[in-house]
């Protein structure tokens, strides 16, 4: 018990402290478990952790975020992906399997190891992936659906291939290897059943997968929502995934794909939302604690007495994923980043070559000293990704600042200046020119200044934070300069310069929250507008309203609020520290809940007396 909680204890604390850390440094929280799992490794080889049975508990986590991504598709977006489940999918393991294979066979190996080096390599890991692109919010461009439904593809792979696996052992040891079980396959019902037998449990599995996602599993869920305990639904969610996850365990498929398949069934239940709410604490721990094993798994001795051959395959199998997927996506027809990212993001080795190559060498399909360089080889290419997916980043933002288009000659200068024509700077212009004012906006988006140019809205293409192109604004002789861009450091940088440079202008500032306002009030700004404050106004105007309270004493209240609310801002301006969050700032804590207590017995006594009779 006391080693369990000691365990428990290790893998929380480094997960806490690492993950934070990765993504305040933009690494991404897979990096952040990954480099935690490195940390904690020689702890976990003292205390004897059996790292490899706890990645394969974790790896349950993959069963849950494939359930979870299958209900955000609808049966019909699945339809429609078909020719890239199959196609790039089919494509992309026969080629990456032939590619690897070949290289394996000019290293000297036989025809059947290099089969299976090539088979297990050539699968990704849908759990880096799929983290990483939900993370970076790229799971819906064309790139993220052509990944995904590469490695939905390979996730069904996985079954013909542990099938195939056997048939590669050598022929002296065919007798011994056929009766050899992969620790990791566990309890199957369908070994030693004919092949008929065995195609008709598949079928009735999805069958009744399908059948339970689409009238066991509502009428489960109007049942349990009688009851009204919160904790039951979620023992119903749990229930549904891990035993679905069992029934394909028994039948001998994959536990991931079934429970995606349930997912998609349950894409258009009503009680989706309340699903992802409860499975996805769960998922989230699990896929941590993989990535942690992972980390842990790499073995530094055999890597530091092969760092060269190692590294180079390491780096070799990338290479060769990643011209592979390229010309796959070029095939396809994707365009740009979405070539780059399904290509890079799908060059690792995954967590199915964990379990193949527990099979493999159960079989006698390759020997146990290989075995351990592809393992290492597998877990540095997972580690490696995250970091391809930061250099991706970084390569297109270059990219884009290089071919992005030069800015527009100005050739006005008009006293209202406005940095931003979206849905926040547009309706400001909008109400200026109505008025009869003239103004000079700048935008950033070509795509946005083409349509509204339709509209007949004047406006140039430029960098609000260009001094130059402010200059040719006319900047010295402006009153007003309005920044009304939704990029917050762009916001603080443009304001900065202007009170260093230009003071004689009024600027007029959007903020992007709370505490945009002091970072903009310490640099001189004094007429900052906050997003959706105006708006949230009106509703609580709204909310009184409705409750009974006249037009007038609503408000009124209103009125005071915002009165109130801006001398807060103006006490708590000097205090405010833009290196430490609000929350561990001791005085900005004090001074708030003082003023608060202060306001609430203030504004009590008020709505007492105008409170309407509920």
């Amino acid at each position: 018990m006391t080693e369990s909680l000691l365990l428990a204890s290790i893998l929380l604390v480094s997960s806490v402290i690492a993950v934070p850390l990765a993504n305040k440094y933009g690494l991404g929280s897979v990096l952040g478990y990954l480099i935690a799992g490195i940390i904690i490794s020689p702890i976990l080889h003292i205390m004897q952790v059996d790292v490899i049975a706890l990645q394969h508990f974790a790896e349950f986590g993959v069963v849950m975020m494939l359930f979870l991504v299958g209900l955000e598709l609808e049966p019909k977006k699945l339809w429609h992906m078909r020719h890239k489940l199959l196609g790039l999918g089919g494509l992309q393991l026969i080629l990456s399997s032939a590619a690897i294979m070949l290289i394996a066979i000019l290293l000297g190996y036989s025809w059947t190891t290099a089969l299976a080096i090539g088979l297990l390599l050539s699968l990704s890991s849908t759990a880096i992936v799929l983290q990483t692109l939900s993370e970076k919010r790229l799971m819906r461009t064309d790139g993220g659906q052509s990944s995904f439904s590469v490695l939905l593809f390979q996730d069904i792979a996985v079954i013909p291939i542990l099938a195939l696996i056997p048939l590669l052992a050598l022929p002296e040891l065919a007798a011994e290897a056929s009766t050899a079980h992969s620790s990791d396959a566990g309890i199957s019902l369908v070994e030693g059943l004919a092949a008929w037998q065995v195609g008709l449990a598949t079928v009735l599995a999805i069958a009744f997968v399908l059948f339970a996602g689409s009238y066991l599993a509502p009428l489960l869920f109007r049942f349990i929502a009688l009851a009204g305990q919160r904790e039951m639904f979620t023992a119903a969610a749990l229930m549904i995934v891990i035993g679905i996850a069992l029934i394909m365990s028994l039948v001998g498929l994959s536990p991931a794909l079934g429970t995606f398949l349930a997912g998609v069934v349950l894409a258009n239940s009503n009680y989706r939302h309340e699903l992802e709410a409860d499975i996805n604490p769960f998922k989230g721990l699990l896929l941590g604690l993989f990535f942690i094993t992972v980390g842990a798994s790499i073995d530094f001795q055999l890597l530091h007495s092969e760092f060269l051959s190692i590294i180079s395959l390491t780096l070799g199998l990338i290479i060769i994923k990643a011209s592979v997927l390229f010309g796959l996506a070029y095939v396809f027809k994707l365009q740009g980043f979405d070539r780059w990212l399904m290509a890079v993001g799908l060059a690792q080795a995954g967590e199915f070559g964990f379990v193949l190559l527990s099979f493999c060498v159960a079989n006698y399909v390759l020997p146990a000293d290989l075995a351990a360089q592809l393992l290492l080889v597998i877990t540095l290419s997972m580690l490696l990704t995250p970091l391809c997916f930061i250099a991706l980043e970084k390569l297109q933002a270059i990219k884009a600042r290089q071919q992005a288009p030069a800015a527009d000659t100005i050739d006005e200068q008009n006293p209202i200046i406005i940095i931003g024509h979206g849905r926040f700077g547009g309706i400001v212009n909008r109400i200026v020119r109505a008025a009869g004012l003239q103004t000079t906006v700048i935008d950033y988006s070509a795509a946005h200044l083409e349509m509204i140019t339709r509209f007949g809205i004047k406006a140039y293409f430029g960098d609000g934070r260009s001094p130059e192109l402010l200059h040719a604004a006319g900047i010295e002789h402006a009153k007003l300069l309005v920044i009304a861009i939704d990029d917050k450091d762009s916001i603080t940088d443009i304001t900065r310069y202007i009170y260093q440079h230009q003071p004689q202008v009024t600027v007029l500032a959007r903020a992007v929250d709370r505490f945009h306002v002091y970072d903009l009030w310490a640099l001189g700004c004094r007429n900052i507008i906050r997003d959706t404050y105006d708006g949230s106004l009106r509703m609580g105007r709204s909310v009184f309203e409705e409750l009974g309270f006249s037009g007038t004493q609503a408000q009124a209240m209103i009125d005071e609020f915002h009165a109130r609310d801006q001398k807060l801002i103006k006490e708590t301006a000097d205090i405010y520290r833009s290196d430490i969050h609000p929350s561990e700032n001791a005085a900005y804590l004090a001074k708030v809940k003082e003023f608060n207590a202060r306001w609430k017995d203030e504004l009590l006594g008020q709505s007492e007396a105008n409170k309407p009779d509920l």
